[in-house]
């Protein structure tokens, strides 16, 4: 028996994560006997950066990951989104994780699917005009690639052997359950869940029995686990310091705002940080304890 422990969205530049940070992170995950660690994207905005926090937790525990968005902002070659060379990098492929469990990397995309704007040519135009994405340059329309990215997966898919049960680690959404529908005046946030997934993604992963356990994440709303079609999905995103738990308690507990809105907790917390850096440093283990998924094989 061993234990897959999978985090997604620990953004560790953008969060300001230390290395003190990072061991106590580490030394829990041993703590509780994890065999194989993942990082499904969004691990930094930079490359270096990202492949920096694997090694540190190789150093303790055997890792891998894949990217997400952000860090496809920094990477130059095409070959690289899917096919990086790097011996931890796990991207259409898999790493056994005992005699009867595989886990699968893929690092996903999106298709638009999930918005409620039908105009492609109008989604483009929300990209293009303020998503973090429009810095990334990938040959083909978005609806295209995860197109080519549900093709591969299938094909992957079908080499595994059919005695194995299948956990797969993907950073993009792949069921709509796990879309957020607004309403009232922040009902035009729905135009941005076209970027958050792929409708088609989940149907390629439906058609293959042997496909267990999902982990997610990229919305950076936490949904925990659910069972869908005899999928377990497990979604709980690390995400960022202003979205955090532990930001509610600092801010709601000390007065600081009526009411949390993580969209407006930046400048507070600037105004206050040297008291949030040590509140952080205290809770932030917290933190990451409910943002890893585990699963025991």
């Amino acid at each position: 028996m061993g234990k897959l422990a999978v985090v997604t969205d620990l953004h560790a530049d953008i969060n300001h994560l230390t290395i003190a940070d990072l061991q106590r992170f580490r030394d829990y995950l041993e703590a509780q006997e994890v065999t194989h660690f993942h990082l499904a994207g969004d691990i930094a905005n930079k490359v270096k950066t990202a492949v920096e926090v694997v090694e540190f937790f190789q150093q303790g525990l055997p890792t891998t990951f894949h990217w997400g968005n952000h860090e496809m902002a920094d990477i130059g070659k095409e070959q690289d989104f899917e096919d990086y060379n790097h011996q931890h990098f796990l991207n259409f492929s898999t790493v056994e994780l005992s005699s009867s469990h595989v886990l699968l990397g893929v690092n996903g995309w999106y298709d638009y699917q999930f918005s409620d704007i039908k105009d492609a040519n109008e989604i483009l135009r929300l990209k293009n005009l303020f998503w973090y994405d429009r810095m990334i340059q990938r040959a083909g329309t978005d609806p295209e690639i995860s197109q080519r990215v549900s093709e591969r997966l299938g094909k992957v898919l079908t080499t595994i052997p059919a005695d194995k049960k299948i956990v797969v680690a993907t950073h993009f959404v792949p069921k709509e359950e796990f879309i957020v529908q607004h309403t009232g005046k922040y009902q035009r946030w729905n135009h941005l869940n076209a970027f958050l997934g792929a409708k088609i993604f989940g149907e390629t992963l439906e058609q293959f029995p042997a496909v267990e356990q999902v982990v997610f994440g990229h919305t950076h709303r936490r949904f925990g686990t659910q069972t869908i079609d005899d999928i377990i999905y497990h979604c709980r995103p690390f995400g960022y310091y202003f979205e955090w738990q532990l930001t509610r308690a600092f801010v709601l507990d000390n007065q600081l705002a009526e009411v949390f809105n993580p969209t407006k907790m930046r400048g507070i917390l600037r105004r206050n940080q040297p008291a949030f850096d040590r509140y952080k440093e205290q809770h932030v283990l917290d933190e990451f304890k409910r943002s890893v998924t585990m699963i025991d094989y």
